[in-house]
């Protein structure tokens, strides 16, 4: 079957981000959640709070591409210093993939950034043991505080 996403399709998209409590919303390409390719549109507010994590299995790698907008890719090292800040968009760096096994996170400087990602399947939800121990869970104290660290964090640093 021919799939086909339009403009308006993620203008759309970035219009359910941003009137969405997360302020994020995907739209998936990939039939189903066990499908050995994932392939999802992804449009992020400035507000969304993404958590750093990793995906420990050998064949998780993550490519991430920027169509819209502007993200930061942060790579952290095991024990939460800032390693890397990769500024994403589309006039800058357009696309990242990241290994298996890396911590990392995006955070959105742009409002109505769109991205498509790209991994190997099947969907399994992130366990809590590859969410990074360092960091708040979404909703939770201190997560609010963290996501504004990470929006200008330099590399080298860790928040206390």
């Amino acid at each position: 079957m021919l799939k086909n996403i339009t403009t308006e399709d993620l203008h759309e998209l970035a219009g359910k981000a941003a009137d969405s409590e997360r302020q994020r919303a995907h739209l998936n390409v990939h039939e189903a959640l066990d499908a050995n390719v994932q392939r999802l549109f992804i449009a992020t507010e400035p507000e969304t709070y993404m958590r750093p994590h990793r995906h420990p299995e050998a064949h998780k790698w993550e490519f991430f591409v920027v169509l819209e907008g502007a993200i930061d890719l942060l790579i952290f090292e095991e024990d939460g210093t800032l390693k890397q800040r990769i500024p994403m968009s589309p006039d800058r760096t357009r696309a990242v993939e990241v290994p298996p096994g890396t911590w990392h996170a995006y955070v959105c400087q742009q409002s109505g950034t769109l991205a498509l990602e790209v991994k190997e399947g099947a969907y399994i939800p992130t366990p809590e043991a590859d969410f990074a121990p360092w960091s708040p869970a979404e909703n939770m104290p201190g997560a609010a505080r963290f996501r504004d660290w990470m929006r200008t964090a330099k590399p080298g640093s860790r928040l206390a």
